[in-house]
């Protein structure tokens, strides 16, 4: 079998009750003031579909889709809506987190403990790269990682 040639990430999707919300948090809190100069989303045009929907765009390849929740899933909306314990950030790092890289890591986790957002942190094994884990508005994971 063939590896697909010029493959690479398109777009993460997450679904939201509240999509303006989610794409303020990632506009502003993670670009502006989090990732600095290093991260910029930015909102860009998107078909209309029959639900709402925001895209996102950082650099010049990966879009974040905030897709309208859909009130019949039966998907849990977050960590504080599932029926395990997932609510705290220590239970991130082995799945259900989209991970970004930054270079400025240590001012980094200092702007998300001064906007008092809770975070797990950590080192990988080989102590090379540092690692923060986090929730945004809606609970989904994320994870940054020291350059």
């Amino acid at each position: 079998m063939a590896a697909a040639k010029g493959a690479f990430l398109n777009h993460v999707s997450r679904e939201s009750s509240d999509i303006r919300r989610l794409a303020d948090f990632y506009k502003e809190v993670m670009s502006r003031h989090l990732f600095s100069i290093i991260f910029g989303f930015e909102e860009v045009e998107n078909p209309k579909f029959e639900f709402g929907v925001i895209w996102l765009k950082l650099g010049s390849s990966l879009f974040l889709h905030l897709i309208e929740r859909d009130p019949k899933t039966k998907l849990p909306e977050g960590p504080w809506s599932a029926t395990s314990a997932v609510a705290d950030p220590k239970n991130l790092p082995r799945g259900h987190h989209v991970c970004f890289s930054v270079s400025n890591f240590d001012s980094f986790v200092q702007t998300l403990k001064e906007k008092g957002i809770e975070t797990h942190e950590r080192t990988q094994p080989n102590g090379k790269t540092k690692q923060v884990f986090f929730f945004d508005p809606d609970g989904n994971g994320l994870e940054v990682a020291s350059t």
